[in-house]
């Protein structure tokens, strides 16, 4: 049977797979203020989400997969977005630093990223298998849940 990887499943169902996997090991460390903050400075409220700290985690982890050599200015690119100005034009906002750079740091601790010597944070050979692992178990719930559907 050839790997599964991260390129060959659906990401927001990896996505969702990798963040119950990182709440369930209880081993990274989330900042006391998650339940007081705004993701961006575009953004009206926090996330409704109680567990979005793992979401995001396990959403840069997937794009750390895909590129490395990431950083938090790279980051907080990514997770930018439209800030409305009323009856002005609206204009592109980046994401909050302080929140990629904790996401990345909490990454660290878990082994799973690591600085890259050419700029940026790149994914451990530890957290590729790990990644790598996942998203076998993704496939694997896919396969077991098309082959139901199809014998109904």
């Amino acid at each position: 049977m050839p790997s599964v990887t991260v390129k060959d499943v659906n990401q927001q169902e990896f996505v969702k797979a990798l963040s119950a996997f990182l709440k369930k090991s209880g081993k990274l460390k989330v900042p006391e203020w998650v339940d007081t903050v705004k993701l961006a400075r575009h953004k009206e409220l926090a996330p409704c989400d109680d567990n979005w700290f793992y979401t995001r985690a396990a959403s840069t982890a997937r794009h750390l997969y895909l590129r490395g050599g990431v950083g938090v200015g790279s980051m907080i690119k990514i997770y930018g977005g439209r800030q409305r100005n009323g009856v002005c034009p609206a204009h592109f906002s980046v994401g909050s630093r302080n929140v990629a750079r904790k996401v990345l740091q909490a990454l660290e601790g878990l082994k799973m990223v690591e600085k890259d010597p050419n700029g940026g944070r790149r994914l451990t050979p530890q957290g590729q298998r790990d990644l790598d692992r996942i998203a076998g178990q993704v496939a694997s719930a896919n396969k077991k849940q098309r082959s139901l559907q199809s014998a109904m």
